[in-house]
């Protein structure tokens, strides 16, 4: 089942590049007393990931933590290393890049896709939330092969 509005964030780990290499960061602890914008994209260095989406989130940043918002996050269904290097070249230094490498986040928040036709496997749809101490109070899903609704103008209209 999706999460909607005013569900609790799932418990599940994420990995992120730490200062001596790959570590990880549980839900809990990323969610828990903290406001929160994640938002998700289906790929890595993939065309509106990477020339809309991302970019939009840096540009904003300023903006989105100065309405209080403790932390941005991204996420995708790749590895650590893929995040990693996706946030270097993307100048992403102020949000979290959050690998769901085998997808159980994003299959505990209900809202996986399937890419194999493309040959991605198992991704993540396109989506943004907002959460105040693990309760999700906005969430935006774009409907397939569209980007509007979870960009970061967007969300900071809804901060």
């Amino acid at each position: 089942m999706t999460i909607k509005v005013g569900g609790r964030i799932p418990e599940s780990t994420l990995g992120l590049m730490g200062d001596d290499g790959p570590t990880t960061v549980g839900t809990n602890e990323l969610f828990a007393g903290r406001k929160v914008v994640l938002f998700a994209v289906p790929g890595a260095f993939t065309p509106t990931c990477s020339a809309r989406h991302l970019p939009g989130f840096v540009d904003q940043a300023d903006n989105i933590l100065a309405q209080g918002v403790d932390t941005i996050a991204c996420m995708s269904v790749n590895d650590v290393f893929v995040m990693n290097a996706w946030g270097k070249s993307a100048g992403a230094d102020r949000i979290a890049m959050l690998a769901d490498g085998n997808g159980e986040f994003t299959r505990a928040l209900g809202l996986e896709f399937d890419a194999t036709a493309w040959g991605m496997g198992q991704r993540s749809q396109r989506f943004a939330l907002i959460a105040e101490d693990g309760v999700v109070t906005e969430l935006f899903v774009e409907s397939p092969g569209e980007f509007r609704v979870s960009s970061a103008e967007h969300v900071l209209t809804r901060l």
